[in-house]
């Protein structure tokens, strides 16, 4: 399956959402783009050096932690314990669902096989209205690993700011 594409509709899939006070529940999709919309950011897996830097840049963009415009959440086959474990080590304020099956990232066509053996999530975030309409995208497009990609925050949130029609706020040099 090929990813989901702008103005493609993904369906309410459902996932275990670990939030930042640690408590955990069962989360469809749909509800948590009731309110505004939601930039789901799939990556590998917590601790890895690469989804340290992708996380960190969210954190440290202050547009995206002040949750005004657009709820950044996160997805990876990375367990409920290791989630908790990670927001707290990086201090970090967004909703993280634990996808081991990975079927979150199946709706969206993200799945793949690194190296033609473990399957993962790869790298990529998906813009999404209360419809689950899909506003904007990025893919990660490594030659040899699409999980070795950072999202480029500084882009998307020019990309996402622009879509929405939002104004201008300080990023504070980012």
């Amino acid at each position: 399956m090929d990813p989901v594409a702008v103005g493609d509709t993904v369906a309410n899939v459902s996932g275990t959402l670990v939030r930042p006070d640690g408590t955990v529940e069962d989360v469809p999709l749909g509800d948590l783009t009731t309110d505004q919309p939601v930039l789901l950011s799939f990556y590998t897996a917590d601790f890895s050096p690469d989804c340290i830097d992708e996380w960190c840049s969210f954190r440290d963009f202050d547009w995206f932690t002040s949750g005004d415009h657009v709820e950044v959440v996160g997805c990876s086959k990375s367990s409920v314990g290791l989630h908790r474990r990670f927001i707290d080590y990086l201090g970090l304020s967004f909703p993280l669902y634990a996808d081991p099956d990975l079927a979150v990232s199946d709706a969206f066509g993200v799945t793949y096989r690194a190296l033609g053996v473990s399957r993962r999530s790869r790298r990529s975030c998906f813009l999404l209205d209360s419809d689950l309409t899909v506003r904007y995208r990025w893919l990660g497009e490594h030659w040899l690993d699409p999980t070795r990609d950072t999202p480029p925050v500084s882009d998307i949130h020019d990309a996402i700011t622009e879509e929405l029609g939002t104004p201008e706020t300080e990023t504070f040099g980012f």
